[in-house]
């Protein structure tokens, strides 16, 4: 090879600072040219070239947002906290895939067995087991991730409840849609849903991320078997009559109050998943 990059022109090359098409012939050279790579290496800074070794480093060892992550942010949502969002188990491809698979398997038994309450009995457990399957070291991978991340104990719950409860309630309105012969009745899951998540959410700083929602979701299923019981014939389950939805609306109401009053615990012990004095 008798041409060779001019040391001007390596100076430059090492510095950013030379312009094409100078720099297409130096890169092309330097590909095949031990020697001007070496002169090169001369005539670089040390230590700007450490620090260009050492951004690359990071950025290829850098995890790679996922499509859902990458939305977040452009929607203005932190970085810290798109990831912890996009890291939520219960909003992988796998869960949201399950739900969607048994609300489509349960309207097509409605329908074929014109039995509304099947599916009102159902859509108001998958938000709540949405949520309490959100938290804790043994039901969250991601949980180291969450404790050293700059959000409070109280925040995060909420910021992934509002997660979680979009994704499930977007499933359940959805399948409400099929089920048009029914009316408003097939909205009646509407507000117990919201009043089992807020008391099984006021119950978690008490008992933990899962046996206060366990507790909310047996007492939800024991409630039903009553109503089935002391129903008349062709009559609608209690909890989606007129009554049950204000009980549900006051049930929401009080666990909301409950909570809130209680989001200190949050912050200042452990509960199955939230570490003790917080976090940030």
């Amino acid at each position: 090879m008798t041409w060779h990059v001019a040391e001007e022109d390596l100076r430059a090359y090492a510095q950013g600072e030379l312009s094409p098409p100078l720099l297409w012939s130096a890169d092309a050279h330097l590909t095949g040219c031990a020697q001007c790579r070496a002169r090169l290496a001369e005539a670089a800074d040390p230590v700007a070239l450490d620090a260009g070794w050492a951004r690359l480093d990071a950025e290829l060892d850098a995890p790679r947002p996922s499509l859902l992550e990458r939305m977040l942010v452009r929607l203005g949502v932190a970085d810290h906290t798109a990831r912890l969002l996009a890291a939520t188990p219960v909003l992988r491809r796998s869960w949201l895939l399950s739900v969607l698979f048994l609300l489509v398997m349960t309207v097509l038994a409605v329908r074929l067995a014109d039995q509304p309450a099947l599916f009102l009995a159902l859509a108001p457990l998958l938000p709540l087991a949405g949520v309490a399957l959100s938290y804790g070291p043994s039901l969250d991978p991601t949980y180291e991730m969450a404790v050293v991340s700059p959000t409070h104990g109280f925040r995060l719950l909420m910021i992934r409840t509002v997660a979680v409860l979009t994704a499930g309630l977007a499933f359940n309105g959805l399948a409400t849609l099929a089920l048009p012969a029914y009316g408003l009745l097939a909205l009646a899951w509407l507000l117990p849903a919201l009043a089992l998540t807020g008391t099984g959410l006021a119950l978690t700083a008490r008992l933990g991320p899962v046996v206060g929602p366990s507790l909310v979701g047996v007492a939800w299923v024991t409630v039903l078997a009553v109503a089935r019981a002391q129903r008349h014939a062709h009559d609608t389950l209690a909890p989606f009559t007129a009554e049950g939805q204000f009980g549900a609306a006051a049930v929401a109401i009080l666990a909301a109050l409950l909570l809130h009053r209680t989001r200190d615990r949050f912050d200042t012990r452990p509960l199955g998943g939230f570490p003790a004095g917080g976090v940030g």
